[in-house]
């Protein structure tokens, strides 16, 4: 089961990394992988958003504690499987 939830569980951190990239470089959002990008984290990012309120009103770190989170998950898949 590890053999296919690994891989995509990879790929998936690489989206949530290039979407955290999309927000300090917002004129890659012309792209249309961007907006595909934006379309497959937004609901998982929203989650962390919905419970974690900027700090000072600009910096959300919402998006790396989903990352970490996304990685702590795949170590433990990983360790257990």
């Amino acid at each position: 089961m590890l053999s296919w939830i690994d891989p995509l569980l990879t790929i998936y951190g690489f989206c949530l990394m290039f979407r955290i990239m999309l927000s300090w470089l917002p004129e890659l959002r012309k792209y249309p992988l961007s907006n595909l990008i934006e379309k497959c984290t937004d609901p998982y990012l929203k989650f962390f958003r919905n419970r974690i309120p900027p700090i000072g009103g600009i910096l959300d770190l919402s998006p790396m504690l989903a990352l970490f989170l996304l990685q702590g998950l795949q170590t433990l898949l990983r360790h257990f499987l």
